[in-house]
């Protein structure tokens, strides 16, 4: 079967589109792999702030637990003094059930507001790929 080619089709016309097809397949792979590694790149670069704080934060969490349980100690003393120690305790813990749901609706509200933590440098690019593989297989079965 001769196959007469133009002068101007791809380098790729003379090869069988089974081979054409296993390198485009080799290829996504590769850019598969590229892009998983960017991701994970990415991700670990915008992780590195919060683990080097994790310690930091958590001595600070412990610390503040004791000084939260001594002023807590102090309201109900206080209170005991005008009123019985199991009042004193009651209001002491509504006032505390009250700040509670107050910072959790600020901290459901901030959450909503927060950007996705999505690698968006890795999405972009895995779309410009995409788009890349689309245009290399079309061109491959043009060239047929």
């Amino acid at each position: 079967m001769d196959t007469i080619m133009r002068p101007d089709a791809p380098r790729e016309a003379d090869r069988p589109i089974g081979e054409l097809l296993r390198e485009l397949g080799d290829e996504i792979a590769t850019l598969v792999r590229a892009e998983i590694a960017l991701a994970r790149a990415e991700m670990a670069e915008k992780a590195k702030p919060a683990v080097a704080s994790a310690g930091m934060f958590g001595g600070s969490a412990l610390l503040a637990l004791g000084a939260f349980g001594a002023f807590t100690t102090f309201l109900i003393a206080v209170l005991a003094l005008a009123l019985q120690v199991w009042a004193a305790a009651l209001i002491v813990t509504v006032i505390y059930g009250v700040i509670a749901f107050a910072f959790a609706q600020s901290g459901k509200h901030k959450l909503e507001e927060a950007t996705p933590l999505v690698p968006e440098q890795t999405a972009q690019t895995v779309k410009e790929d995409i788009e890349w593989a689309k245009t290399r297989a079309q061109s491959g079965m043009r060239s047929r």
